[in-house]
Order: structure tokens, then sequence, then C-alpha cells
């Protein structure tokens, strides 16, 4: 048995949804308090399945977790317990390989399992490896683990060879301890990697070029606890707004940054969306037979984020006229695409181009989610669709939204979540 949602789709949303903090934040920066012993309190923690499974790990290594309320956590790091993150805890989250660079900063041999994590492409670690390889660590694989031997690291130049975000926190946390200077260059440059760079400079590293390019890291020999806000998940607001568009109501979304927006945004506004920011509450206006199609292509960060893709494509297949949607960052991340044909969509795949024969009508179908995004894009379709549809294995969504179904009821949307048997 496993849970999914049953939703009853026409229903406009109407009044404030409040956007939790950012799972991909937060899970580097909890990650980041093994790099220094100490006493953490870290706010505006994501009620997820992903934020369990972090703490479980840290536990596991020797750390000391207690939630404070739903959205705090005390972390106290009195030193690693034992120097081998295993696969039992590794497996359920991706995330988890980024021990690796806290435990090379610390210790001098450590073993971390190869991560699981969404099917949405294959996603090697290969340049986490080369850039602790760089820094000087002895890496080998042995049985589905990483061993690395780091008694002798200093300060390099390491250049990526894509901007991966996992890379450059897991470089960064690595070598904010090491001796000397070292400048990740084709560094990712989204928020996030913005926010797990401000904590580590509140714990006192020096880091600079944050969100551009080059991040360069002057290693210092001793580092503090802190206490830490997580920022807005930016991915979570983008899906509300888009939750708007295709609900029709007069949803308002509380504490959506619009800077974080970006590309997001203008491709929105492009096609005719207007957006008005209030204090902390952002209006979203346009209606969705007045917008425009478009033409868009997934990029790292400033470029459309892969992770609102699958909730844009959903978008351009209510508007009417053709919009193409490229994916450039994960191979496999259009398997959406069945299920919103499913529903009534038009969309064909060609070269790794989603083809959008937008302003068909959907209507409500069984589908299944493959992953977290799509999962959220199959929700809002549900909500945008006539009739009853039934999202299977929504322990996807529950990974990466901080209790979805409640937060959409209680403007208006119509979902529960029932038992399955598949």
């Amino acid at each position: 048995m496993v849970d999914g949602f049953r939703i009853t789709g026409k229903t406009p949303l109407n009044g404030v949804i409040k956007v939790s903090g950012a799972k991909n934040a937060a899970l580097p920066i909890i990650i980041a308090t093994l790099v220094a012993k100490g006493e953490y309190i870290l706010k505006n923690v994501p009620n997820l399945r992903d934020i369990r499974v972090t703490m479980k790990l840290l536990e596991d290594l020797g750390m000391i977790t207690e939630k404070l309320d739903n959205n705090t956590y005390k972390i106290i790091n009195n030193g690693f317990k034992r120097t081998e993150a295993s696969y039992q805890i590794v497996k359920q989250m991706r995330a988890s390989f980024l021990v690796m660079g806290p435990m090379i900063a610390n210790l001098d041999e450590a073993v971390v399992s190869l991560p699981g994590g969404c099917a949405i492409g294959s996603r090697p670690v290969d340049l986490h490896l080369k850039g602790f390889e760089m820094l000087g660590a002895d890496i080998t694989r042995v049985h589905g683990y990483v061993h690395a031997k780091s008694d002798n690291l200093k300060g390099a130049e390491i250049p990526l060879g894509f901007p991966s975000v996992g890379a450059t926190q897991n470089i960064m946390m690595a070598a904010v301890k090491t001796p000397g200077k070292t400048i990740i260059s084709n560094a990712a440059r989204e928020p996030e990697i913005v926010d797990l760079g401000n904590f580590l400079n509140k714990m006192g590293a020096k880091i600079t070029g944050l969100g551009t390019p080059n991040i360069e890291i002057e290693g210092v020999e001793e580092l503090h606890a802190v206490e830490y806000s997580i920022m807005p998940d930016r991915i979570e607001a983008g899906t509300y707004v888009i939750a708007a568009l295709v609900t029709e109501g007069d949803l308002k979304i509380q504490d959506a940054r619009l800077e974080d927006l970006g590309v997001f945004k203008s491709e929105l506004e492009a096609m005719g969306v207007k957006f008005k920011q209030d204090g902390d509450i952002l209006s979203v206006i346009g209606k969705v037979k007045d917008l425009k199609p478009s033409k868009i292509k997934t990029l790292p960060h400033p470029g459309f984020p892969t992770d609102m893709q699958p909730q844009m494509m959903l978008l351009q297949t209510l508007v009417n006229g053709g919009s193409s949607m490229e994916e450039t960052v994960f191979e496999n991340r259009f398997m959406h695409v069945p299920e919103f044909n499913r529903m009534g969509a038009d969309i064909t795949i060609r070269h790794g181009v989603a083809f959008v024969n937008g302003g068909l009508p959907l209507t409500g179908a069984e589908v299944m989610s493959s992953d977290l995004r799509a999962g959220a894009a199959l929700v809002l379709a549900a909500l945008a669709a006539d009739g009853e549809t039934i999202v299977n294995r929504v322990y996807h969504i529950d990974r990466g939204y901080d209790r979805l179904e409640l937060k959409l009821n209680t403007v208006g949307a119509k979902i529960e979540r029932i038992k399955l048997d598949i």
C-alpha cells in the first residue's frame, strides 16, 4: 500500500499560501553542521522526509539532533563517532553524498556509499571526486563505496566541467578548513549555493564570489556553531505561481522572493503574466486564455530551472497555441509527458524537445508520479482538470513539499490522501 491523492478539479484557489524553507538549501546546510563542533540552531527547516533522513544520517555519524518545533532543529556536533556513511541511509537520498566534503575536511579517512535519489538522470558524482582529488585526497571506489584518504590537503584551482550544484557544495565544505586558497571555477550559481556560503561564512569561513562562476575559499583553522534561518523555497514558490495561474482564482503567495524566481519570472512575464509584491505577499496576475505560447530551454542557474520544467509545461498545455520545452539538464525529465497526455494534453517529444499543442481541456485520470517535480505538476494538472484525478506514488512529492495537500486545501483545493494498492 502506498499513498496517493484523490483530487477534484476545477476549483479556484483563493487566499494566502505560505512558502516553506528551501529543501535544496536546508539539506546542505544541515550537513554543513558536520564541518565544526558546537551547538547549532537551524530555523525555517521544511518538514520533509528528506530532512528526517538527513537527521538520521547525522545521528549515525555521531551527532545529536533535536526537533524544537515544526521548523526548528538543534544539532549538537561533538565530533564524528564513525568514519563511514552507510548505504542503508545514503541510498535513500542523493544529497546524502554531501557528507563526504565535511568528512574529508575533518577526518584522515572517510568512507561514503554512492548515492540514490530521483530517477531523472545519471547525475554522476565524478565532479565531486575530481574536486576532492585536486585538493589532495586519495580517492578509490570499492564495492559501491567511495574511500577517501585526506591527511595532506591543500588549496587548489578546481575547474568544474559542468556547474554542478552538488559538486560545488561538496567541494566548498571540504575546502573551508583546507590550508591555502581554493578557487572553484564554473561553479554553480543557484541561490541555495549562496545560502550555504552565507551559513559557512557566519561560522567563520572566508568564502567570496558566491552567486558568480568563480568561488574563492581561503581555508581557516577553526569554525564555530551558529544559529541560522533557511531561505524560502523558490521552487515551491514557483509551483504556487503556476497553481495560481492554472486554477484562475485569487491565490496570494507569502515568502516568495521575486529575486530568486529569475528567468522563470521573466519567461512568465513574456507570456503576459504580471507580478505584484506587497511586503512578503506576492500576487500573480494573468488569465490562461490571455497568455501567449512560449519556447523555453532549461539551463543551469541563472537559466530556466529544470525543477520548474514540469510545472511550466503544464501551463504551456493550457495556453492556446504551440509551445516547446527543451530539457538540457536531466536526460530523463520528460516522464510526466505521457501522464499529461493521459489527461488530454497533446505533447510529442523529438530529440530532447517537448512540443506542446496547447489549449486543449484536461480531464481527470489515474496518473503516476515519477519524481518529485513531476508529481507536483500532476497535482496542479488535476486541480485544473475536469473531474477526478488519482495521483499515484505521492511519496515523491512528500520528499520536497512540506504538507502540499494540506496547504492547497486551506486555499480551496479538494485533495484527499488515500491508500493505493499498487
